[in-house]
């Protein structure tokens, strides 16, 4: 509280620093203050003045001024964006390019392979020497006319399937009117005489002819345990091994087990043994039959240690 007046003593500091006001005090008169007219701001109004409600003008073009403000922030940025953003753009486009161009070659390839324009018009058969080329080139003549591309491998497994003499084959496409079918034919090891007659059968015991008189050029397989058995396994595995010179000179065939294996060659016997070491024991008998000629037997059971009866 202020002391009385003439007096002369300053206001105490503890109530300066707390702000506290003396309520006999007089207040500053009040100023009213309006807008000038488009401008925004403010001005005193002269005393006496009437006083008229402020105007909006000021506070509608303030916010017309902050949304262009906003619109023009907006636009710099989605340009700035746009230029940061500049070449991913162009290389999302070049990886689009390219994926709509392989999807388009593509299409374009697998439309021209099946197109007529690589229909099938030759087959050419290859491998064979006891089979007639001619006569499996006839037997798929049902997919002349077919596009390349769609030859039907199940009905060229079933043309060629009907050939006995067919161990397996492979085809391949020769553009743009070719087929090439190469075939592995088997390898006849001998014959074995039945109530049909003379069956010619390979090393897996395949029949692949019967005829009435035995077959020139082969030897007659006499095996225990017919053809599914371990000792005819073993005997077409030897026959298998023989090198030509040999095979041609072997006129009979006998085995009582997998490991007596034996072979008339040249008027002779040649206990073979089981088929283990079929290589080396052909090599051996090659060698002692060039040394010691027109011998009764010969035992290359022990490939290591031959023995000439």
């Amino acid at each position: 509280m202020a002391d009385s007046p003439g007096t002369g003593t300053a206001p105490d500091a503890g109530e300066q620093a707390s702000g506290a006001l003396d309520a006999t005090a007089p207040l500053a008169p009040l100023i009213p203050l309006t807008a000038s007219e488009g401008s925004g701001a403010y001005s005193r109004v002269p005393d006496g003045a009437p006083t008229e409600p402020a105007s909006t003008d000021g506070a509608q073009v303030r916010l017309r001024d902050l949304w262009r403000a906003g619109r023009a922030r907006r636009r710099a940025l989605r340009a700035e964006v746009r230029r940061f953003t500049v070449r991913q753009r162009h290389r999302r486009l070049a990886w689009l390019g390219a994926g709509i161009g392989l999807v388009l070659l593509v299409a374009g390839t697998v439309g021209v392979a099946y197109s007529p324009l690589f229909a099938l018009q030759h087959i050419e058969v290859v491998g064979t020497s006891q089979l007639p080329a001619e006569t499996v080139a006839e037997a798929l003549s049902g997919q002349l006319g077919t596009p390349l591309a769609a030859v039907d491998e199940s009905a060229v497994k079933a043309a060629l399937i009907a050939f006995p003499l067919v161990e397996s084959y492979t085809h391949e496409a020769s553009p743009p009117h070719d087929l090439v079918v190469r075939i592995v034919e088997r390898t006849p090891v001998g014959y074995v005489t039945s109530a049909a007659g003379y069956t010619l059968v390979d090393a897996a015991g395949v029949a692949l002819a019967t005829t009435q008189d035995p077959p020139g050029g082969y030897p007659g397989l006499d095996v225990a345990g017919g053809l599914g058995s371990d000792a005819f396994a073993a005997a077409g595995q030897v026959m298998r091994a023989l090198p030509d010179s040999l095979r041609t000179q072997v006129t009979a065939v006998s085995a009582s087990s997998p490991n007596d294996v034996r072979l008339t060659l040249a008027g002779s016997e040649v206990v073979w043994g089981s088929a283990e070491q079929s290589a080396m024991k052909a090599l051996a008998l090659q060698q002692i039959m060039a040394g010691r000629p027109g011998a009764s037997a010969y035992d290359v059971s022990s490939p290591s240690v031959v023995v000439v009866r």
